[in-house]
């Protein structure tokens, strides 16, 4: 079928959807909902079959609807209407939930019903359960209502207005979610700031100042007088509450153009005088030993790795190296593997091209640890996605295992043409090969685990009933305890002497961080116009090329006058 994806943005959903969909053979063309006058040109280039719309903000055009089947996802299940079904699913503490796929009509998700998926209710931030949950919801949904439309079956039947599933609500404001840190118990709290995490963050004040809180998690053994700040660990800071405490990750200002940053760097001086709480709930970082496999986890928030948090990442994988462990698994969080340097905390540096160099050292040295490991086998596990430096980080192992769920993006390309370190240019030809390596790094689409294995980006393809943690020391330990276990490192050891003989990894550093710092440092501003726009969610005023191949391409039945690309 010709699918268009409408969607607000090109966001986690939107991006599987696409992966999915042309993994089964369907023309997939995307359209950031940017103007109704826009979506309706969009309809008339590409034709479609059918559109789909995985997140919108507003409603779709009428002619638009009444031509063309529409299919919305919507984060809650039949009967649900409203802008903040999740948000209230995570506040209300709703132990299932779901994802309907409806057709769009004049009325505000109450169209047919072609689809739905439920799922119980983690108790977790919104935008985890958004990228988990409702993203593996909503594709088997959409693949759903796709094979009933193409089977040719009768269309669903409308629900009745007496139907005691409708439940028409509006937005979640802040007035539903206020904190009162004299009352409230750590989980309403944790409810609380869960149910705007990600987006808008949740209202309160910490140290006389009005800030948007996010990251939250329970803090252990720490308590105090309710609503006092404590103590900190890893740049998060810990708030007492009538029955415990809750570490806030990441705040950000209200004024105009603040971004969202670790809670103990946005107050550093404050956070200076409180006592360092480590291991009591809060843990970016976490080493964890089963016999002969040692497993080094790790959960940046939003995958994003700043300086300090490659520098910290690095001590612990060489304490690591340490211990007497034959496989070391590299685990990443479940929303995130990497998505490489941190753009947020190199915009609010005094220098931005000076802590982009910094960092991008950092995030190197950490490869260069891993990929110089010879005594032992690593292995990357991504569990969730990953984008640019953090794909190829990944690569630094010896075996990439990845969820099926996962989706990559191995490209820099959209952060204002910015070269890429980590070296990528060593890791990626030697896995995919110098042709694929390049059209890879040009293509700037999102990749699934299934296309990502085909390339030898990815060794193994885990479903997630197989992500457990148990069942991934299991997998290692087979692996250490493999009679091909010597033979394998005694390969590794040689093919990294001939590497580094044939052209040394410096050289490949150097190579890269040349044109990193023309990047960072010279004449052409792009990336950091485009570094600026992301970490300032500043709309886009086009959909990209890349992905609105009806943009670039005649439509069915019309030439525009140049050839289709191959």
């Amino acid at each position: 079928m010709r699918i268009l994806l409408l969607s607000h943005s090109f966001n986690s959903l939107t991006q599987r959807l696409h992966v999915e969909l042309r993994e089964r053979g369907h023309d997939v063309s995307v359209e950031l909902d940017i103007h109704a006058d826009v979506t309706r040109e969009s309809v008339a280039l590409h034709r479609p079959n059918l559109v789909i719309a995985p997140f919108l903000k507003r409603t779709i055009p009428d002619d638009v609807w009444s031509s063309v089947r529409c299919l919305i996802v919507h984060p809650g299940p039949p009967g649900d209407r409203g802008p903040a079904a999740l948000d209230l699913a995570v506040l209300e503490g709703a132990a299932e939930w779901g994802v309907t796929v409806l057709q769009a009509d004049g009325e505000f998700d109450a169209g047919l019903v072609w689809a739905f998926r439920s799922f119980p209710m983690r108790r977790a931030a919104k935008s985890s359960i958004y990228r988990n949950e409702v993203t593996s919801s909503a594709v088997a949904a959409v693949l759903e209502a796709i094979a009933a439309i193409e089977a040719g079956g009768p269309a669903p039947q409308p629900m009745q207005a007496d139907d005691p599933r409708i439940r028409v609500r509006g937005p979640c404001r802040q007035a539903d979610r206020t904190i009162d840190w004299q009352h409230d118990t750590t989980a309403t709290i944790l409810r609380k700031i869960n149910s705007a995490d990600g987006m808008p963050g949740l209202v309160d004040s910490l140290f006389f100042e009005d800030v948007r809180l996010f990251d939250a998690h329970e803090a252990q053994d720490v308590a105090d007088v309710p609503g006092t700040v404590v103590a900190q660990c890893s740049a998060a800071l810990a708030r007492a509450t009538v029955d415990g405490a809750v570490w806030i990750g990441h705040v950000k200002r209200l004024a105009p153009k603040s971004l969202k940053l670790p809670a103990a760097k946005i107050f550093a001086a404050e956070a200076a005088h409180l006592p360092h709480r480590p291991g009591c709930g809060y843990a970016p970082i976490e080493y964890r030993e089963h016999g002969e496999v040692g497993e080094l986890s790790f959960s940046f928030y939003n995958g994003a790795m700043s300086s300090s948090d490659c520098e910290a990442l690095l001590d612990a994988y060489r304490g690591a190296l340490t211990r007497p462990i034959r496989v070391l698994l590299l685990t990443g969080g479940r929303d995130y593997w990497s998505n490489g340097i941190h753009l947020a905390e190199i915009e609010a540096a005094d220098s931005a091209a000076d802590e982009s160099w910094r960092n991008i050292n950092a995030i190197n040295d950490l490869a260069r640890a891993i990929i110089k490991t010879i005594d032992r086998l690593v292995v990357s596990v991504i569990r969730g996605n990953a984008g640019a430096g953090g794909v190829f980080l990944s690569l630094a192992a010896d075996e990439v295992w990845a969820s099926d769920q996962i989706v990559l993006n191995p490209q820099y390309k959209d952060m204002g043409n910015l070269y890429g370190s980590e070296y990528w240019t060593y890791l990626l030809p030697r896995r995919a090969g110098l042709s694929n390596a390049t059209r890879i790094t040009q293509c700037r689409l999102p990749m699934g685990a299934a296309e990502a294995q085909r390339l030898g980006i990815i060794d193994r393809v885990l479903l997630r009933s197989e992500l457990a943690n148990e069942n991934l020391v299991k997998l290692g330990a087979a692996i250490a305890a493999g009679e091909e276990f010597a033979v394998r490192l005694a390969d590794k050891q040689q093919r990294r002497a001939a590497d580094e003989a044939g052209k040394p990894l410096q050289a490949y550093r150097d190579e890269e961080l040349r044109r990193m710092r023309i990047n960072f440092y010279g004449f052409d501003p792009s990336y950091h116009v485009a570094r600026y726009n992301f970490v300032h969610k500043v709309p886009k005023s086009r959909t990209p090329l890349t992905i609105a191949t009806h943009r670039s391409r005649p439509a069915p039945g019309r030439s525009l006058g140049f050839a289709v690309p191959s």
